[in-house]
């Protein structure tokens, strides 16, 4: 039976921070949307707006970039190469000395 069971994939604290950030910008997006309709004020996006899609744009630099390196990791695991050629790479343009 043990063949059986599935094991659970552990959900990687970084992804949640991410959907964390992104479900709480949603949410005063669409509530600052609402009370702007409402009220007929529009000093709320001078404020709440840039605030919380400054977060969002934090959040998701940081998680590519953790992801990245990730990335970098396993694939110089798997090949066995210096990878670290490919901060540098010029997508195929060579670079003049």
């Amino acid at each position: 039976m043990n063949s059986m069971r599935t094991r659970k994939r552990k959900v990687e604290f970084s992804k949640l921070i991410l959907i964390g950030v992104s479900t709480a910008t949603t949410a005063v997006a669409v509530f600052s949307c609402v009370m702007i309709w409402k009220t007929s004020d529009l000093s709320p996006l001078a404020y709440l707006i840039p605030a919380v899609f400054t977060e969002l744009a934090t959040a998701t630099g940081f998680y590519f970039n953790k992801a990245k390196v990730e990335n970098q990791i396993k694939l110089k695991k798997l090949y066995g190469a210096d990878i670290d050629s490919i901060d540098n790479y010029t997508g195929g343009q060579g670079q003049s000395a």
